[in-house]
């Protein structure tokens, strides 16, 4: 069976939620980039819009219930160290509901709101891509 982002370049979504002009990030557990800050997001899956897919994902990471989202850009991300390679589509909201939980500690190891100009280290190449559009 052949993987997305291992196999032939995947489609992904990420999602920018700020709350006071702080980013909400968690630590990765898993590759690509185990150990880095990441703002939340996921594939994409097949014959889902990519805007439900930065929802589905971020309410499954974060228990946050997700309300309007923009689109931001589309990047991509080749990452030698893991072998994958990802084309992201990225979003940003303020809008939601709740508080963030860790609810996929299998995945994901804290998390924590974040001023934009003191980012934990080191940062996920998909979230740093996202940064020039959150200033």
């Amino acid at each position: 069976m052949t993987q997305p982002g291992i196999d032939f370049p995947g489609l992904g979504v990420g999602l920018a939620i700020l709350r006071d002009g702080k980013l909400l990030l968690y630590r990765r557990r898993k590759a690509p980039e185990a150990g880095f800050w990441n703002i939340v997001g996921g594939k994409v899956d097949h014959m889902e819009p990519a805007e439900q897919a930065a929802r589905r994902e971020a309410e499954e990471e974060t228990g946050l219930a997700i309300g309007k989202i923009g689109f931001l850009a589309t990047t991509e991300q080749i990452i030698d160290t893991d072998r994958q390679h990802w084309v992201s589509l990225l979003y940003r909201t303020e809008d939601f509901s709740g508080e963030p939980q860790l609810t996929e500690p299998d995945k994901l190891s804290d998390f924590g709101w974040f001023d934009l100009d003191a980012l934990p280290q080191p940062l996920s190449a998909f979230t740093s891509a996202i940064l020039p559009f959150l200033r």
